[in-house]
């Protein structure tokens, strides 16, 4: 699928790829700042954090270390099914250390309030979140989010690690896909 040919399946661009730059810089100088003379633990939520959180890292001015989680509350449907799997645990122990988990975007809460507290019982030094979007509109659950790029509408995004069914991950710019592309109705 070229660029081209995936643009035409955008509706609009929210976030321009400059902005998401500048915001994930910030994001990180306000993480050095705050953990400062600290070592960090970065867990990324597999697939879609996997650019942002290789971003915001080289933004951060501290030692880090980065692990992986895979976790699965949507299937193969666009909205949360409130179902929570982990597919792929940490291969660190977080015993003691400061772990700040890097999110793409906060639909529900859902999945992130079971994660954290799943990872809460590993008796980290520090638990924190960052996410690069939220969609407040659609929040079940409260969260304490320390650190949050954009605030999106309730529209289906995807590009800088979002996607529709494995698709458009590599758009540069966070853009709500048409809806025909992913509900099947005619434009």
């Amino acid at each position: 699928m070229k660029m081209s040919s995936m643009m035409g399946d955008v509706a609009e661009v929210l976030i321009t790829s400059e902005q998401i730059t500048e915001k994930v810089r910030e994001m990180g100088e306000r993480i050095t700042r705050d953990y400062a003379g600290e070592r960090l633990l970065l867990v990324g939520v597999l697939r879609g954090a996997v650019v942002v959180m290789g971003d915001l890292m080289r933004c951060i001015d501290l030692p880090c270390e980065i692990d992986f989680m895979d976790i699965s509350s949507y299937g193969s449907g666009t909205s949360s099914s409130g179902v929570v799997r982990i597919l792929k645990d940490l291969e660190e122990d977080i015993t003691g250390k400061h772990v700040l988990i890097v999110e793409d975007i906060i639909d529900t809460g859902l999945t992130l309030s079971y994660l954290r507290r799943s990872l809460m019982t590993r008796k980290p030094a520090s638990l924190e979140i960052c996410a690069l979007l939220s969609k407040p509109t659609r929040r079940r659950v409260e969260l304490d989010v320390k650190y949050l790029g954009f605030e999106v509408p309730d529209e289906f995004v995807v590009g800088y690690g979002l996607d529709y069914a494995g698709a458009y991950r590599n758009l540069p710019d966070i853009c709500v896909l048409k809806k025909e592309v992913f509900d099947g109705t005619p434009a």
